[in-house]
C-alpha cells in the first residue's frame, strides 16, 4: 500500500473518534509524547512512549485521549500496521485542523519505544521565559519556534479565547495581561508559563507578531509542529 493510502487511513480513522470537545486533550497527548526529546542525551521524543507513562503527575488528565485513540488505532489495525507515535503524531495535527487550524501534514513511519522515556523531561510549568527558552532549546527548538508552539494553548480551558477554535487569540490576550486584574476569574488565565512569555522581549516580539497576522502565526505552527513530532522518531526502515 502506498504511504498516501496508508496516512489516508490514519487520518479517516482518527477523524471517525476525535471532537473539537476533544481536540485539546488530544494536540497535549502529542506535545508530551514528543517533549521529551533531548537532544544531548538522544533521548525522548515521539516514540509513543507516552502511553507507558499515563500515571506521572505531568500527564494527568491524557488517559481520555488515550482511550479515544486506542479506538482509533484498533480500527486502523484492521487493516495496516500503525504505531503509538504515528497515530498521536497524525492525530495531534487532526486537532488542529478541526478547530480551524491550519492543515499540517504528518510522515508515517515512527516505531514505538517499549519503555517510558526519562522522567523529569517535560517543560515545567512553573519555568520564567529563560528557563522555558533554555529547556527548549534543549530540544532543537528556538525561541521563535518555542512562542509559535505555545500558541497551542489557544485550545482547551486555559482561558484563552474560544476552547474550540484554534486561532491567534492566545497571543492577543497574552498582550493584554488579564491576570494583572485582581477581578476574579481572569487572574486564573493561563500557566505561569504562559505568563512568563509576555516578560522577554524576544518571546514578546513574536507575540505581537502573531497578535497581528493570523496566516504568519499558522504557517509557523505547522513547521514547527512538524519538527515537533519528526523529534527523537525512530523510522522504520523499508
Amino acid at each position: 500500500m502506498g504511504a498516501a493510502s496508508e496516512l489516508s487511513i490514519v487520518q479517516s480513522e482518527v477523524r471517525n473518534v476525535l471532537s473539537k470537545a476533544k481536540a485539546a486533550g488530544v494536540l497535549r497527548m502529542a506535545f508530551h509524547d514528543a517533549g521529551t526529546f533531548d537532544m544531548d542525551e538522544n533521548s525522548g521524543g515521539m516514540n509513543g512512549s507516552i502511553v507507558h507513562e499515563l500515571e506521572r503527575p505531568e500527564n494527568a488528565g491524557l488517559k481520555k485521549p488515550f482511550k479515544v485513540l486506542e479506538k482509533a488505532k484498533r480500527e486502523i489495525e484492521k487493516s495496516q500496521q500503525v504505531s503509538w507515535a504515528d497515530v498521536i503524531a497524525v492525530a495531534g495535527a487532526e486537532a488542529v485542523s478541526l478547530c480551524g487550524g491550519p492543515s499540517i501534514p504528518v510522515r508515517l513511519g515512527r516505531e514505538d519505544a517499549r519503555m517510558p522515556d526519562p522522567e523529569g523531561k517535560l517543560p515545567e510549568e512553573s519555568l520564567d521565559a529563560s528557563g522555558l527558552k533554555r529547556c527548549f532549546l534543549k530540544k532543537g527548538f528556538s525561541t521563535q519556534e518555542l512562542v509559535a508552539l505555545s500558541g497551542a494553548h489557544t485550545l482547551g480551558s486555559k482561558g484563552f479565547g474560544n476552547p474550540v477554535v484554534f486561532d491567534n487569540a492566545y497571543f492577543k490576550i497574552l498582550l493584554e495581561k488579564p491576570w494583572a486584574s485582581s477581578a476574579g476569574m481572569s487572574s486564573m488565565i493561563g500557566l505561569p508559563s504562559d505568563r512568563a512569555l509576555v516578560e522577554d522581549d524576544e518571546c514578546l516580539r513574536w507575540i505581537k507578531i502573531y497578535s497581528a497576522d493570523q496566516v504568519q502565526f499558522f504557517e509557523d505552527f505547522k513547521s514547527a509542529y512538524s519538527k515537533l513530532v519528526d523529534s527523537g522518531a525512530v523510522w522504520r526502515s523499508g
